[in-house]
């Protein structure tokens, strides 16, 4: 694999990096990815809830090295928008699910083990918490400006069965026996977040097959089916979304999650019914691609292989809680986002000052940074869970928001140069 130029191994992956989310024009999330540090647990060894944290001391200790952030700039908590009025137990049990993750950095662990020793903290305790511990720090994106775009996501719920049936008949598929997929962080340092994806012909790695292909029954390897649903255009959302639950007939529910995908880059649907006058730019969002492509279904299998991107699934726990993010710990509806981690380090804690969807109505609140998304690029950029089912759906489809962020960080964090000293 050495003897690869960087640009082949890139074109041969349809290079990109290891994350999920939205799509800007159809605001469809890009469904989520592994990332590099740290990896997403299988569900057997997901981590415990952060109720059951005895004590963060048995953790093996990461030390955190100095990192210089220069989009950050210092600032004071009479800066944020709304802070003495948000109900900051609301976040608690996220902020304690990010430190069963975090509390092994030693950047993170006091302050972890103090959240952990904090027996129901009310709200007021909470804020004196933050004000004690933490510093915020106004996030300001690479050309200058403190606003970026803030939209949302969801779990959504589907109709199937584990079984082919005549009514079930569209299958969510396990990653296939010869996808290859290379961390290529192990052969070139300098592509630590990037992966290759490909399957071998003969003695070469070729990208492997499209959505077109796979969905045609084009690929040589069998099919690791895990379920089947009744709607191709709700799984494709499936696959937008990265995660999300199947209702099955005799009453029990199905969790899915993101295992792996082909390859490929997302492309927009949305934008491709757009750029063909199928759709007015306004109506380009996901309830808008769903009423067009049931309106169309002769031409519902022109406009998915659009997009090549194709996501394989696992089967999750049917416990509670929210789908896991990237940080290896369930997300907590409206209170865990969806960052650039390359801006801001995953678990943190992020002040978010925004409005609700279609509406100039304030939404500030304290929110927790634990998942990635591939179309989540750029210092000031969120992607708010809003939770599961069709009522989070209409949210997280209709928000497309101004906002600013500011990052939450302990006193002793080891920054160096713009980002402790100012910009």
């Amino acid at each position: 694999m050495r003897g690869l130029s960087l640009l082949a191994v890139c074109f041969l992956a349809g290079c990109q990096t290891l994350a999920p989310k939205v799509d800007e024009i159809s605001r469809e999330p890009v469904p989520a990815a592994l990332p590099a540090e740290p990896p997403v647990p299988s569900p057997a060894q997901a981590p415990a809830p952060a109720t059951e944290i005895a004590s963060p001391a048995p953790a093996p200790e990461i030390k955190t090295m100095p990192v210089a952030m220069d989009w950050l700039k210092p600032g004071t908590w009479t800066e944020l928008p709304g802070w003495k009025a948000d109900d900051h137990k609301a976040a608690w049990p996220a902020w304690l699910q990010s430190c069963a993750v975090m509390q092994r950095q030693s950047a993170w662990r006091e302050v972890c083990a103090d959240a952990v020793r904090m027996t129901n903290p009310e709200p007021e305790q909470i804020r004196a918490y933050f004000l004690k511990r933490f510093i915020p720090y106004q996030i300001q994106q690479a050309e200058g400006g403190v606003e970026g775009l803030v939209t949302g996501y969801y779990e959504p719920l589907l109709r199937g069965s584990r079984s082919l049936t005549p009514k079930y008949r569209y299958p969510l598929r396990a990653p296939p026996d010869d996808l290859l997929v290379v961390d290529l962080g192990d052969l070139y340092p300098e592509l630590r977040t990037l992966r290759l994806r490909g399957r071998i012909d003969g003695n070469k790695v070729v990208p492997y097959f499209t959505r077109g292909d796979i969905e045609a029954g084009r690929t040589p390897a069998p099919g690791r089916e895990i379920a089947w649903v009744d709607d191709p255009v709700e799984l494709f959302f499936l696959q937008v979304q990265g995660s999300g639950r199947i209702q099955l007939e005799n009453g029990d529910q199905m969790r899915v999650g993101y295992a792996e995908h082909n390859g490929y880059p997302y492309r927009s649907i949305g934008k491709w019914l757009v750029e063909r006058g199928e759709l007015t730019l306004d109506k380009a969002s996901m309830q808008g691609i769903k009423d067009w492509a049931r309106e169309h279904p002769e031409r519902l299998p022109e406009l998915l292989a659009t997009n090549p991107s194709y996501v394989f699934f696992r089967e999750l726990p049917n416990q509670g809680g929210g789908p896991l993010g990237a940080l290896g710990v369930p997300i907590t509806p409206e209170r865990s986002i969806a960052v650039d981690p390359r801006a801001i380090p995953l678990g943190a804690p992020v002040w978010l000052a925004t409005t609700r969807p279609n509406s100039s109505e304030a939404l500030n609140r304290l929110m927790l940074a634990q998942d990635t998304g591939g179309a989540i690029k750029g210092n000031v950029r969120a992607d708010l869970f809003w939770g599961f089912g069709d009522d989070a759906g209409r949210l997280a489809g209709a928000m497309k928001q101004k906002g600013r962020m500011w990052l939450l960080l302990p006193r002793d964090y080891p920054l160096t140069g713009g980002g402790r000293n100012g910009l």
